[in-house]
């Protein structure tokens, strides 16, 4: 791998058959389950666990690459075939499984693939397991023989228990709402557009005909183009796009204007804070997220409390307080009374509820916060372990907050895999983001140039 760590934020992640090789995913399923095992998860029983991927032509070989290595390592192995990541996650809990595997690089590029282990449960492994498995990866080990050795079936209820999870967890049903959902021809494709229309809705599907080669091709939430024509030339009510397995949703309202996953947070959170549902009125974001978001909830009485960026780090926050919504401006919502994970048609799901219980439009519902201009530039070639501490950068961090007062602010982000800072700013006008953007970027290249 390019790395020094195999794990990434989201599991190991390269380019298929080059970096993650069909051996190097079945060593990681053999070390997942010596350490799984020693760690006690398969205690008093004989392990088991489901088997997921996205349609992507390099997970049919990486599927049976993870499939042979946890049955030669005497783990019971049910393949779930093509499902989203939220939806193996779903599986592995219901089930009972000891250990979920999901095969997918989400939006990333069809050439590209990854292997995440979800432990009993559906969660998430701690980064200590992550750490021990890779240490693991490849070592010498006795080998399971006769009836030891994992059996592999072929799961048929899969589709059928999560779409009807779905479809339970909707307050209300959507009958009048019309949808054009993107499912990015990805693992989805047939999930997402099935779930939405037991719901009532008069569902129209975009990139939804996955072939293996054109997952997440001009199409999902990184490509928002092809879903606005397909809303404004159907006279939709809104868009869905969802990415390659199904864990974000960013969507678009009747007029085509993108509604990021601040906006739909925003959404849910007063959706949620109507119902009582929203425990301690209080919903957990990023440093990423917009100010105008964090406004937005200020006005409302909802409390922010902000993390680090990455799913993990709101997942661990939303635990820690109790609290039952979470999420980031790429789309990424957790709902922690329904799922484990951000589960992208899930999302889509409370907001088509929000939009056919009030009878607004998604234009005015997202209209609860405004957007203020926000500008990232990376700064390269710099030492981003001084970022913190630079007395000249600090005093240029200073200066730019309070030239921006209450109506902005200032974020600088170290990299955390590249020799690079990210300079973030938003501002009430976007002529005065780029300007202070720019100009605290040019005081980070001088001050930590290498």
């Amino acid at each position: 791998m390019s790395s020094q760590r195999l794990f990434g934020t989201d599991g190991v992640r390269g380019l298929a058959n080059v970096d993650l090789t069909a051996e190097l995913a079945l060593d990681l399923s053999v070390a997942a389950a010596h350490v799984l095992g020693e760690a006690g998860a398969f205690e008093g029983h004989r392990p088991r666990a489901v088997v997921g991927r996205d349609p992507r032509a390099s997970g049919e070989f990486l599927e049976a690459a993870v499939v042979a290595g946890l049955a030669s390592a005497g783990v019971d192995v049910v393949r779930l075939g093509v499902l989203p990541t939220p939806a193996v996650a779903y599986l592995t809990g219901v089930t009972g499984s000891d250990l979920g595997v999901m095969l997918s690089a989400s939006h990333n590029p069809m050439p590209d693939n990854g292997i995440k282990f979800l432990a009993r449960g559906g969660i998430k492994l701690d980064d200590a397991i992550e750490d021990a498995i890779e240490v693991r990866t490849g070592e010498e080990w006795q080998r399971p023989t006769g009836a030891a050795v994992g059996r592999v079936l072929d799961d048929g209820q899969g589709f059928e228990t999560y779409v009807s999870h779905l479809v339970r967890s909707a307050p209300n049903r959507f009958e009048g709402v019309k949808v054009v959902i993107d499912c990015a021809n990805g693992a989805a494709s047939l999930t997402a557009p099935e779930a939405l229309r037991r719901l009532g809705a008069e569902v129209i599907t975009y990139a939804a005909a996955p072939d293996g080669l054109n997952i997440n091709r001009d199409c999902g939430s990184t490509h928002m183009e092809g879903l606005r024509r397909e809303v404004i030339g159907h006279g939709a009510d809104l868009g869905i796009a969802l990415d390659g397995d199904a864990d974000r949703c960013l969507a678009v309202d009747a007029g085509g204007e993108l509604v990021d996953g601040d906006q739909i947070l925003a959404v849910l959170a007063l959706a949620m804070r109507d119902s009582g549902e929203l425990s301690n009125d209080t919903v957990v974001a990023t440093v990423m997220s917009n100010l105008g978001f964090v406004q937005a909830m200020v006005r409302e009485q909802i409390a922010v409390e902000q993390t680090k960026v990455g799913d993990r780090y709101v997942l661990e926050a939303m635990k820690a307080g109790g609290h039952k919504l979470g999420g980031e401006q790429s789309g990424h919502v957790i709902l922690s009374d329904h799922a484990t994970t951000g589960d992208g048609t899930l999302t889509a799901v409370m907001l088509l509820a929000r939009l056919a219980q009030t009878g607004k439009s998604l234009r005015d519902l997202a209209g609860v916060m405004t957007r203020l201009p926000q500008v990232l530039v990376n700064v390269p070639n710099v030492d981003k372990s001084r970022a913190g501490s630079d007395t000249g950068v600090q005093a240029a961090v200073a200066a730019a907050t309070a030239r921006l007062g209450d109506t902005g602010r200032v974020l600088l982000r170290p990299s955390g895999t590249e020799p690079l800072v990210r300079v973030m700013v938003e501002a009430e006008s976007s002529d005065t983001a780029h300007e202070v953007a720019h100009a605290l970027a040019d005081v980070v290249a001088t001050s930590l140039k290498l």
